[in-house]
């Protein structure tokens, strides 16, 4: 068996899996087939960022030509970042997206009815806290009483947690200025912050093309994942167009992973970054879009308990009550 035909075998499980977790919602209520309620809606509305396989898919144009052949659109918007992403889902006007650790766990606390739908592998080096390259901080502990700009709810606001923790420093004595990215870079070049939590391609921009200084990365700090979701609403009427939007995201995962110089010129002709820029976020990238496993969920929990004893989200939540009842079963195997 040849490595293309065993990762094509890899491929196929996977997604067989994330399947596996809309199983049970093929029929809607009335006895109308899941594709014949998908044809009557006309579209799905993906959300995405400037980084990672949503960006690549939509410069492929393949789920376009994938949906056509049900009578379905695809319209795309795209966000700064997580936080605003769920919270268009939430208010309905998107049904699909992608963002980080944090954004689901701030938007599921805020009474977000939304569900996780996959996931990709771990990717702790595509966000970081940087400091300007002359700053004289050298250590996280070095934190201590400065100003560190951040977009709150985001992935990197976790990050910015696990440092301190690891640091000793007590999250009451850094002063968080919360922004979102194009206003943090512009704070942190004029020097009105001391340091600055921020992901990819944001990262890789600043550490090009104004020399910004890793002062840690999330490498032994936190896991970083991206996950998919949608709103609940649209997940249980629409599990067919689902179905073939992952497979899809798998199938860019694939060619993704093998065309590192392809990826950074459609990443640089999608984000009007340069190919510098964006060949370094990719090359931080993990792809290999995988079902929500019981690990992810306890991870994710992490994560919501650590922001609801901190008391920055209102209340503490269950994570597995954002996944739609198949998911559940998928999810404790």
């Amino acid at each position: 068996m040849t490595d293309r035909h065993q990762k094509r075998l890899s491929r196929r499980s996977t997604v067989g899996l994330l399947f596996a977790a809309f199983a049970g919602l093929g029929v809607m209520a009335g006895g109308m087939p899941a594709t014949a309620q998908a044809q009557t809606k006309g579209e799905v509305r993906i959300g995405y960022q400037k980084y990672g396989t949503l960006t690549l898919l939509k410069g492929r144009g393949t789920l376009e030509k994938r949906l056509a052949e049900q009578g379905v659109g695809v319209k795309w918007s795209e966000f700064p970042a997580g936080p605003v992403l769920l919270e268009g889902l939430n208010v309905g006007s998107i049904d699909f997206g992608t963002v980080g650790e944090a954004p689901p766990i701030f938007a599921q606390a805020a009474g977000a009815n939304l569900v996780y739908v996959g996931n990709e592998p771990p990717s702790p080096a595509s966000e970081a806290i940087v400091v300007p390259k002359g700053s004289s901080l050298r250590t996280l502990a070095d934190l201590k009483g400065k100003k560190i700009a951040l977009n709150k709810g985001s992935n990197v606001h976790y990050l910015l947690l696990k440092a301190l923790e690891k640091a000793g420093v007590a999250y009451a004595d850094i002063q968080p200025v919360f922004l979102p990215p194009a206003d943090a870079r512009a704070a942190f070049e004029r020097g009105s912050v001391d340091a600055w939590a921020i992901w990819d391609p944001f990262l890789a921009a600043a550490e090009k093309q104004i020399g910004a200084r890793v002062l840690a990365d999330g490498k032994g700090l936190v896991a970083n994942y991206q996950f998919y979701l949608a709103s609940r609403s649209y997940a249980e009427k629409n599990p067919e167009i689902l179905r073939v939007v992952l497979d899809e995201v798998a199938k860019v995962d694939d060619w993704g992973r093998n065309n590192p110089d392809e990826v950074a010129t459609m990443l640089s002709a999608q984000t009007g970054l340069s190919k510098e820029v964006v060949a370094l976020a990719a090359s931080r990238y993990a792809y290999g879009v995988k079902p929500v496993s019981v690990d992810v969920i306890a991870a994710q929990q992490k994560v919501a308990d650590a922001f609801s004893n901190l008391k920055l989200i209102p209340k503490p939540i269950v994570v597995r009550d954002a996944l739609l009842p198949a998911a559940k079963q998928v999810a404790t195997k």
